[in-house]
């Protein structure tokens, strides 16, 4: 009698045998699913013939998938990249017959429209869908934010008129409470959301240290 000796690169072999199509996520991501579901009210315990709480759940979830705020923006008659006050060129201002309206330029940030009161989570709720169930590590939570293509540019002169303002996949890392702002880093091209070395950003770049 022997005993059954494995190869070497028994790993490698494994790796090279497709039975056929898996429902495995293949698609690596730097995002928790979690930080993906859709908050539902609906009861947790359904009576029967009523739609399962987690079927409703997954239901909205690739409902929500398909939209585009940049599209939705469209249908409304309104261009991203104008919605961001930009330095006044008294030179180049358009006339009443090209606009149709008052020749006043967009001067006012969008945070003074921003109103939260029908928000379904506070800002610690989204930002605490990048904590995994056993991990202590919090991983950023998918969004997106409308910033500028140029990122040198962007931080040296956001109201630049050259600046072009897009709506862009970003991983949510932080919110300041006393500014009111979430701390924000865009996704790569394969959407991770890694640092200057290809590292994952974690707890919104925060170490131990401070």
């Amino acid at each position: 009698v022997t005993t059954f000796k494995m190869p070497e690169d028994f790993g490698s072999i494994l790796d090279k045998q497709v039975i056929g199509p898996t429902t495995e996520n293949l698609i690596k991501s730097d995002f928790p699913v979690q930080s993906f579901k859709p908050k539902v009210q609906i009861a947790f315990q359904r009576l029967p013939g009523q739609c399962p709480r987690r079927v409703e759940t997954e239901r909205r979830r690739r409902l929500y998938l398909t939209f585009d705020i940049a599209q939705l923006l469209a249908s409304k008659g309104i261009e991203s990249n104008e919605l961001i006050p930009r330095h006044h060129d008294p030179d180049n201002m358009p006339t009443i017959v090209e606009k149709k309206d008052p020749v006043f330029p967009i001067y006012l940030p969008l945070e003074i429209f921003d109103d939260n009161e029908y928000d379904c989570r506070t800002p610690e709720e989204w930002i605490s869908l990048g904590l995994e169930p056993g991990s202590h590590d919090r991983k950023p939570v998918p969004g997106k934010s409308l910033l500028p293509t140029d990122d040198i540019l962007g931080h040296e002169d956001p109201k630049s008129q050259k600046l072009i303002y897009k709506w862009i996949d970003v991983g949510v890392l932080h919110y300041d409470n006393e500014k009111e702002l979430y701390l924000v880093h865009k996704t790569d091209k394969n959407g991770l959301v890694r640092d200057e070395e290809g590292r994952p950003i974690l707890n919104g770049r925060i170490t131990p240290e401070g």
